[in-house]
């Protein structure tokens, strides 16, 4: 028998729906305590490749709030240790040979997800088992431009400059490379469709460094082949997040995705005048708002939801993940101002 639709389906669906779902970048993670309690007794990388801890890790939030969608514990970094790319943490991922010559970007080798990170769709079959059947379980990757950040930079960094640097002194290696990344990360979203993902979601971290015509250039033709090569493997909803990308949602537009993530610094209003009433959309309260009183938090919550009138629909969102010194009653509030606010406004 078929499953139901969830409430946070259905919204970006545009269908009718008894509020306006909500869940937050990073819910997994530093601000809870019993993740913190966890923590302390396994590293960051054994609790994304155990899928019993990654899969504990997932539903901690969702144990807590009635959140109407828990997203994966795991890292973009993830799948690149499948490619062959070796990654520490220490505390942010570290490559200590990062990808600089065209001949490194030819030794990747493509991403086979069963057999190099067979514990990611472990984890999903797991939390898709336990989690509440009205809430939705989102899979991700990172993006192929974002990847190719960290591979080339060798770490995190401010401006990402020896990859933008990359993208211009050897286009044709970078293209190859972002093929490579960009198929790659479509099979490694599949595997987690097919493990039993409700939604999947592409995190474009860095992408906001880029200007429109360095993004249409090199980012636009692989991302379109990424979703397409998606697409014909799934039908569920995808989501993408252009961090930053306020600037770039000219081209976004073309992009054949189901929902555009929008980070705090552009108005929901704003992006679907861009975008266009048709595009779903998902966001974009500022993270700092948690830090303020109550009764600004619901103001700020009451914005965002005024906001994304008019869009197709909408999906509740941080602009960017929750600071790791949030206090967790915070959220709860957050989240049941998200429901009390909109309950009922989206029904026909």
């Amino acid at each position: 028998m078929d499953r139901t639709p969830t409430v946070f389906e259905r919204a970006i669906r545009g269908d009718s729906r008894p509020h306006t779902p909500v869940w937050i970048m990073r819910q997994a993670g530093r601000y809870l305590p019993e993740y913190r309690a966890l923590r302390k007794k396994v590293d960051f990388l054994t609790a994304t490749k155990t899928p019993e801890l990654a899969a504990e890790i997932t539903l901690q939030p969702m144990r807590r709030f009635p959140l109407d969608a828990a997203i994966l514990f795991s890292d973009i970094m993830t799948p690149l240790e499948g490619m062959g790319v070796p990654v520490e943490f220490n505390p942010g991922p570290v490559i200590s040979d990062p990808v600089r010559t065209p001949a490194q970007a030819a030794a990747l080798r493509p991403l086979d997800p069963a057999a190099t990170v067979p514990f990611v769709a472990e984890t999903v079959r797991i939390v898709r088992a336990e989690l509440r059947r009205d809430a939705a379980l989102i899979g991700f990757s990172g993006a192929p431009f974002t990847l190719l950040c960290y591979l080339v930079e060798g770490g995190g960094s401010k401006e990402f400059m020896a990859p933008r640097r990359f993208l211009r002194a050897e286009p044709e290696a970078a293209a190859k490379l972002l093929g490579l990344l960009g198929d790659s990360m479509a099979q490694y979203l599949l595997s987690q469709a097919q493990a039993g993902a409700d939604a999947l979601m592409l995190f474009d971290s860095w992408v906001g460094l880029l200007d429109a015509e360095t993004y249409r250039r090199h980012v636009v033709p692989v991302m379109r082949r990424t979703i397409s090569a998606v697409r014909e493997g799934t039908n569920l909803p995808l989501i993408y997040f252009p961090n930053r990308g306020g600037h770039l949602l000219e081209e976004v537009r073309g992009l054949e995705v189901d929902v555009v993530g929008i980070d705090w610094t552009v108005p929901l209003s704003t992006a679907r005048g861009v975008l266009g009433p048709n595009q779903s959309l998902q966001g974009n309260l500022d993270p700092a708002a948690l830090f303020g009183s109550e009764t600004e938090l619901s103001a700020a919550v009451g914005t965002v939801l005024a906001e994304a009138r008019g869009s197709r629909g909408h999906v509740f969102n941080l602009g960017h993940g929750i600071n790791r010194t949030t206090d967790p009653d915070r959220v709860a509030f957050l989240v049941d101002q998200v429901h009390e606010q909109s309950a009922g406004a989206l029904e026909t």
